[in-house]
């Protein structure tokens, strides 16, 4: 029997550290790591009201969109306009968000995740004109001249011997990767358009947003809206479905919970329930005996036996959030959130499968081409590939959905309603980040925040052990997962990294001058 601990699990968002134990090349146990304290709720505590949607931006680099929109949803809520966004308010924040949605996935796979299956030294004795290609040869070859694999990052370290690829399909998926670079940054700027920058947006307010659609506006998103479809159905999809290929018995590795959650993303209305909005991605709650059934957010509740909090397990309205890192039996900075006190995963198949189940026919019809490609029906994205194909569908779903909401867009009608800060309330705010469900809750006193309570995917999905010992999704993924070689662990990090984990978000602080005072890594 052996132990690996792999701390911290590289190209994430944050820092995650892992441990399995392996007995005849089988996972017996695991355990996931949160190894950074966030502490957003406790120093928003006293702070206007309004501030929450700025300052919660700053919880990750990689999505503030999506605690920029749950916020104000939160807010919404509070101050009771919830019923009041008008269209172009409720559309733009659609627009935003997609954006950082496209961008997100395309990050995911890219960047993160296709070096556990793409071998780059393919590009070494390349001799064709692909320019990205060259660029990543002459970049391999400045390393190898100076006798420092450091300078391969992020290409090294990596696992070694089980890149089953073509030559000819690593060349083109190293090709594929540096174009992916330049689709980010399109939809970074696709984003800006209505969000003023990425990250850290001004574009969002309670009530609904900063700026109005223009013909210019709509015309700049469009256009580059319409290359980053292009990339997704001719690039992106394709290169999932290739990698699958090769690697198909993964579909039978990561299985995980079985029981998936999603919150919902994307609203069609401006229902003052949260629950009863109409949204393209619909909330709900799946098994992997594909039943259906309706959410309720009252049944949500973290516990913290094994996180390092003195704070007590309960509903996030109810909840505070007190740190120990002296607490014995604790191995994480996370909570475990927990729906009707059951494990649930959330993120990219959840959303899928929910809608699936739920009788959309694009989505139907999406998935079931996709997997019947490998025989395969729905419950296969209950698995590592799984997770995969459902976050590139996605991309293309909110995709052609926004090319869809330019054309609802009416220059001229009102995109905010006015707002006033109540003395006392409380309010509640549930979307979908990229990587899964996000809630915000708050509670206002004296016409400050009293209470700001934030439950982020990967808590959900890389939560520790829970108040009845139940292992977090992330960790009963692992459990049973076969590995081949003990020194070369490469099923461990295809499983973990499939899941998309955001950890932290760096924030460095400077003097006017550019002296550095500090850096600080905020989980």
């Amino acid at each position: 029997m052996a132990k690996i601990v792999i701390d911290p699990i590289s190209r994430i968002e944050g820092h995650l550290k892992i441990e399995v134990v392996v007995e005849n090349g089988v996972v017996k146990d695991a355990h996931s790591s949160g190894t950074l304290f966030r502490g957003f709720e406790i120093f928003m505590k006293g702070h206007h009201p309004l501030d929450a949607q700025h300052y919660t931006q700053r919880i990750c680099g990689v999505c503030p969109v999506s605690h920029g929109v749950t916020s104000v949803l939160n807010l919404d809520s509070a101050l009771g306009v919830a019923g009041q966004i008008p269209d172009n308010g409720r559309i733009i924040r659609n627009l935003i968000q997609g954006a950082n949605y496209v961008q997100s996935h395309i990050l995911h796979f890219y960047h993160l995740a296709a070096l556990d299956y793409v071998d780059v030294t393919a590009a070494a004795d390349y001799t064709g004109n692909d320019l990205g290609l060259l660029k990543v040869k002459k970049f391999i070859e400045r390393a190898l001249s100076a006798n420092d694999l450091a300078m391969l990052g992020p290409f090294w370290p990596r696992y070694e011997g089980d890149y089953r690829l073509s030559k000819a399909v690593n060349q083109k998926a190293t090709a594929d990767y540096v174009k992916a670079l330049d689709m980010r940054r399109l939809a970074h700027e696709m984003a800006t358009i209505f969000f003023g920058r990425i990250p850290h947006g001004p574009g969002l307010t309670a009530g609904g947003v900063t700026q109005g659609p223009t013909d210019l506006n709509i015309e700049q998103f469009r256009t580059k809206l319409k290359i980053l479809r292009d990339f997704t159905d001719n690039v992106y999809i394709p290169d999932v479905i290739a990698v699958a290929e090769a690697y198909s018995d993964h579909f039978d590795q990561g299985f995980g919970c079985g029981k998936v959650l999603s919150y919902g993303v994307f609203d069609l209305d401006s229902n003052a329930d949260l629950t009863k909005r109409r949204r393209v991605l619909p909330n709900g709650v799946a098994d992997a005996n594909l039943n259906l059934t309706a959410f309720n957010p009252q049944f949500i509740t973290e516990d913290v036996k094994y996180g390092w909090f003195d704070s007590s397990s309960g509903h996030p309205s109810g909840t505070d959030t007190i740190d120990n890192h002296n607490k014995s039996g604790a191995y994480s900075w996370l909570k475990a959130p927990r729906y009707n006190g059951e494990v649930h995963e959330v993120g990219p198949l959840p959303r899928v499968l929910v809608a699936y189940l739920a009788g959309d026919p694009t989505v139907q019809q999406m998935v079931n081409d996709t997997l019947g490609h490998f025989g395969a029906g729905p419950s296969a994205l209950f698995s590592t590939l799984g997770r995969h194909a459902a976050r590139a569908l996605e991309c293309k779903i909110v995709a052609d959905a926004m090319d869809k909401w330019l054309d609802e867009l009416k220059v001229g009608d009102p995109w905010n309603v006015p707002i006033e800060i109540p003395d006392s309330a409380e309010g509640m705010g549930l979307w979908e980040a990229p990587r899964g469900a996000l809630g915000h809750w708050i509670s206002i006193k004296n016409g400050v925040i009293d209470r700001y309570q934030c439950v982020v995917p990967s808590t959900w999905n890389c939560s520790p052990r829970d108040d009845r010992d139940q292992p977090g999704a992330i960790e009963q993924s692992l459990i049973g997962a076969k590995v081949r070689d003990e020194e070369n662990p490469f099923e461990v990090v295809r499983i973990v990294r499939a899941f998309d984990p955001c950890l932290a978000c760096a924030v460095h602080l400077v003097r006017p001058n550019g002296d550095t005072i500090g850096e600080y890594r905020i989980a």
